[in-house]
């Protein structure tokens, strides 16, 4: 059996995706391992108005990049000025009262609060208590790795 020029060039369009999918299983796994990390073995890191212990940075097997960090600001402090991003965040309250701001709106949380940023929405972190607030950072996406 022989195959034409026209007959070939019909059947590569479908033969594309299948070519894809072979080569995406066989790529070399470069995501974050499984890990467990003990909090006080995590080195903590000095900011100027924070402390931070970083505790992930990588790419998961799905491909988008993911770090998490818990930080500890003293009372009034703020890590950084509002910013925006293309990575998404999450706030996990720990301990203390803070004050997440996202687009110009305000919004109290304090432990056991869970915050939420879209990407690109511009958002800031401070702490409105009386002492030390601890919160724990995941960023989801687009450099969130770098």
């Amino acid at each position: 059996m022989t195959i034409t020029r026209r007959e070939m060039c019909f059947l590569l369009p479908g033969l594309l995706p299948a070519a894809t999918t072979v080569s995406a299983f066989s790529a070399e796994d470069n995501s974050m391992p499984s890990s467990f990390h003990a909090f006080d073995q995590l080195p903590v890191q000095t900011l100027d108005h924070a402390e931070m212990r970083r505790v992930l940075k990588g790419k998961l097997a799905t491909g988008e990049a993911l770090e998490v960090h818990e930080t500890t600001l003293p009372a009034g402090g703020a890590p950084h000025a509002p910013h925006h991003h293309a990575h998404s965040e999450m706030w996990l309250i720990r301990e203390g009262t803070v004050e997440l701001t996202v687009n110009g709106k305000n919004y109290r949380l304090g432990p056991g609060g869970v915050g939420f940023v879209h990407s690109n929405d511009e958002h800031g972190i401070r702490n409105i208590g009386d002492g030390a607030a601890t919160y724990f950072v995941v960023a989801i996406g687009p450099g969130a790795d770098a």
